[in-house]
């Protein structure tokens, strides 16, 4: 089988400069999930019609499975199917799909595929309360489909029908071909209707049969920006209920964001308002508090984010505490039992097992041992403006307060560093290192006094 999707509309209702089928839901673009869709069929080719914004697109989601062909002009759905023909084998079959129907399942694809079989025109049409704005579906009195009529081309009786074509398709290829050669335009926007496919298949004598979707959702395509985020919740609805199946605690599914994929343990429990980027693991036992961002990042079990955390390139272990307002960037790596209190950042570090840094802290580029505390105020000065340098911090070193670590140094397990004290060279084991100027008291000193 073949596939076809429809990419090519500038979408001018969305009042954007973005292609309507890059603007993102949960995420990832409109087209992006339509693709994820039909990969999963394992089709024999794909072809992409652009047309607006095509290069950006094509930048954007190019991969080695999918052939891009332009439409231009555009002269509508029949026209741009015809577009793509001479990517499609000469046997087999076409599926016609639409770059702006983000929801469309696999499971639903493989249903109307089979109904198709080798023969058969099926067609994927759904019943709504308000059909306003599709093709109407007409049928015979013993129900064989005759005919899909253009709501702008409908008379009333028409209208008030309620079964519509979500213009989802598949048809014999070779018989695609001969249909599309003899569509015309003699219609109410002068357009080449792919729809029109279907008076066709009945004069020839072609079954016609008609498939519905698993939910209503996997029809609905997007024109504007409240369509957008309405499909968006139906989407991060979708998510919640799955995760909440598998026996994930979500304090509030209304308030769940999953832009990417979640994978869950037993009891994990998420608090409201937190997004989930990327791929990111939940060990079992995990508790994430309200407020949180979580983007590449995978947390052992029994670990707790607190509220208003952000996790980006994480790799947690278990008995963690992080947050609350904790920052840790890509390549954060921390052990078992480490504590990572509120307004720490953290990058491209590692932290071993029941280390500490409670509050107020910058770990940058360095490698810190077990059972270590760094006091507040504590940053490691990585960076000197043009090249970065590592910081090495043995097993067992208590930090003071207002500590500054200027890398590349070292400092030796077992060690004390006062607070107050700037590091500029190694530290030695199990020594107390302090670098302090000498405290004095003025006697006799007065503090200036503005001048009236």
């Amino acid at each position: 089988m073949d596939i076809v999707i429809l990419a090519a509309g500038q979408g001018k209702r969305m009042r954007s400069l973005l292609p309507k089928v890059l603007q993102p839901l949960a995420g990832r673009p409109l087209l992006a999930h339509v693709l994820a869709s039909v990969r999963a069929l394992a089709a024999r080719r794909i072809c992409v019609v652009y047309g607006h914004g095509g290069e950006a697109v094509r930048a954007r989601l190019d991969a080695p499975d999918i052939a891009w062909v332009e439409q231009n002009p555009q002269l509508g759905t029949g026209h741009a199917v015809q577009q793509a023909l001479p990517h499609l084998g000469e046997d087999g079959r076409t599926l016609v799909l639409y770059g702006d129907v983000p929801l469309i399942g696999a499971p639903t694809l493989a249903r109307l595929a089979e109904a198709a079989g080798r023969e058969r025109l099926a067609l994927l049409t759904v019943e709504l309360d308000d059909p306003s704005g599709y093709g109407r579906i007409l049928r015979a009195a013993d129900g064989r489909v005759t005919r899909i009529v253009e709501e702008k081309d409908a008379t009333g009786a028409e209208r008030r029908v309620r079964e519509v074509n979500t213009g989802i398709l598949v048809a014999p290829t070779a018989r695609l071909r001969d249909w599309l050669a003899r569509v015309g335009n003699d219609n109410a926007q002068g357009e080449y209707y792919l729809t029109d496919i279907v008076g066709l298949a009945v004069g020839a004598g072609v079954d016609i049969v008609t498939v519905t979707p698993d939910a209503v959702t996997e029809t609905l395509g997007v024109n504007s920006k409240a369509q957008l985020a309405s499909l968006e919740r139906a989407y991060q609805a979708s998510a919640a209920r799955g995760l909440m199946d598998e026996g994930v605690t979500l304090i509030d599914p209304a308030r769940f964001d999953l832009r990417g994929e979640l994978v869950c343990g037993r009891d994990v429990e998420i608090d409201v308002n937190c997004v989930f980027e990327g791929r990111v693991e939940l060990g079992d036992g995990v508790v994430v508090g309200a407020n949180c961002v979580l983007r590449d990042t995978r947390i052992g079990d029994g670990s707790r984010v607190a509220p208003f955390s952000h996790l980006d390139g994480t790799l947690i272990g278990e008995a963690c505490v992080v947050g609350p307002y904790a920052r840790t960037r890509p390549g954060t790596v921390l052990g078992n039992g480490v504590h990572v209190g509120n307004f720490v950042e953290i990058k491209n570090s590692r932290i071993a097992d029941q280390s500490k840094a409670n509050h107020l802290a910058y770990v940058g580029d360095a490698d810190v041992g077990a059972r270590v505390n760094i006091g507040a105020g504590t940053i490691t000065c990585n960076y000197d403006g043009a090249n970065k340098y590592r910081t090495e911090i043995g097993d067992d070193v208590f930090i003071g307060s207002d500590t500054q670590l200027v890398a590349p140094v070292r400092v030796g397990r077992g060690a004390t560093l006062g607070a107050g004290t700037t590091l500029t060279r190694d530290a030695p084991p199990d020594q107390l290192t302090v670098s302090r100027a000498r405290q004095q008291s003025y006697a006799g000193w007065k503090r200036p006094e503005k001048k009236r």
